[in-house]
């Protein structure tokens, strides 16, 4: 993972309503072992995060200048150092503007993973500690703690560059301590959301729980392709990849690597060729299948204690919210 540039500015904002004091580096971060490292945890810690967004730039502006900046440097217009500073003091504009208490330290971060470039930014806070010195002394310490990553984003510079229709090269952390703080954030960034990762990930989920339905497979093949699925997407969102339908296809049916592909594209999902996949939504889906005399059962684990309760010592299920087609049929059969 190469990293081309890196820079560590410092927003000092108190508590007290003081105004926020820019402390900017004097110049980009020397090649090192502790930064490879720390880049290499913050990348682990994003992708690790839960409610992240997807979605693309507004069109540059004096609201929204970040964009034109980035296009700048990337361009080879501007010097790295240059954009950041220019960056970071609109980040610091932005927060006496909001009146909040998140100053800290303004990594950005551009290198390469793969074939594919990244631009990441991160407000990271640090956490006050002690450590053991080699002569034996106790002595104060201050890390940078991502368990407390809150505000950060991570632009795709390759799909910027190369795919003008996508709405999905910016990626960034919704954030969970009130929707101001995630959105000024975002507004810095100058990003709004384009494609919903969970909606995505719901409508691939049920894509799939229709195309094994229609495929009639045995139970342990079901479960088996479940369990790929799950298993790729949960790895892509470790990596922070988005789930490629071709490459799932190409895993699920070896033999017939377009078959569910095809399906998708005939049955007219609405689905990207590409799909950021929520980890959470991910996480729920598990399928409890079984047949026996005539009787097929098929449904998601989630479902099991909302819309399917399991009486464990009778063996029985009680199924709510029966689809409209099976009641149809049941009252037509009913009624003949």
């Amino acid at each position: 993972m190469p990293i081309r540039n890196a820079a560590m500015h410092f927003i000092d904002k108190k508590p007290d309503g003081s105004p926020a004091v820019l402390h900017k580096a004097n110049g980009a971060l020397p090649p090192s072992e502790a930064i490879d490292n720390l880049l290499a945890d913050l990348i682990d810690a994003y992708n690790a995060k839960q409610g992240k967004a997807w979605g693309f730039f507004h069109g540059e502006s004096g609201a929204y200048p970040f964009s034109g900046w980035l296009r700048s440097f990337v361009d080879g217009q501007t010097e790295f150092m240059a954009f950041t500073d220019q960056a970071v003091e609109h980040l610091q504009r932005l927060m006496e503007e909001s009146n909040l208490n998140t100053g800290g330290h303004v990594l950005f971060a551009h290198y390469q993973q793969g074939m594919t470039e990244y631009l990441g930014v991160a407000l990271l806070q640090h956490r006050d500690s002690v450590t053991v010195s080699a002569e034996l002394d106790v002595k104060p310490s201050r890390h940078l703690d991502l368990s407390q990553l809150h505000l950060a984003a991570r632009i795709n510079l390759s799909e910027w560059r190369n795919n003008k229709d996508s709405k999905q090269y910016v990626s960034f952390i919704k954030g969970k301590n009130g929707r101001k703080i995630s959105d000024y954030f975002r507004d810095f960034i100058g990003c709004q959301e384009g494609v919903d990762g969970p909606g995505e990930t719901r409508t691939l989920l049920k894509a799939f729980s229709d195309f094994i339905e229609r495929e009639v497979l045995p139970e342990e093949a079901a479960r088996e392709k479940t369990h790929t699925l799950v298993e790729y997407a949960t790895a892509q969102t470790k990596l922070g990849e988005p789930v490629t339908l071709q490459e799932l296809s190409e895993l699920l049916d070896e033999d017939r690597p377009q078959n569910f592909a095809e399906f998708i594209r005939n049955a007219d999902y609405g689905l990207s060729a590409e799909i950021p996949a929520d980890k959470r939504t991910i996480n729920q889906f598990r399928r409890f299948t079984g047949r026996a005399e005539g009787l097929s059962i098929s449904f998601e684990a989630h479902l099991l204690g909302n819309k399917i309760e399991f009486d464990q010592e009778a063996g029985t299920l009680m199924i709510k919210g029966v689809p409209t087609q099976l009641v149809d049929q049941l009252k037509r059969s009913a009624a003949a």
